[in-house]
């Protein structure tokens, strides 16, 4: 997840993937919510497949999340994220 540059996202599934569990996509967001807070790991990139923030909205991490992502530069239509122009795509680094 370090790898994910600011300005852009990644999904569960595709972070799955990347760690070699393909097919994994909940077992990265399990991961993500039980990191203790003071790993340095830019997890509000991390987005669902849809391109939306998985956090419920009555929680105030959802706010966070979003808010992070636009100090980036990321546009949401919609509550989502258009996945065409900000998804990661680390094999065209």
């Amino acid at each position: 997840m370090r790898r994910i540059p600011p300005g852009k996202v990644a999904t569960y599934g595709q972070v799955a993937r990347l760690a070699g569990l393909g097919g994994q996509a909940r077992m990265a967001g399990y991961a993500l919510h039980a990191a203790p807070d003071e790993i340095d790991i830019p997890w509000h990139r991390v987005i669902n497949a849809r391109g939306r923030i998985s956090l419920p909205r009555e929680n105030g991490q959802y706010d966070l999340q979003k808010t992070l992502l636009e100090a980036e530069g990321i546009v949401f239509r919609n509550e989502t994220v258009d996945l065409q122009r900000y998804r990661w795509r680390p094999e065209k680094q």
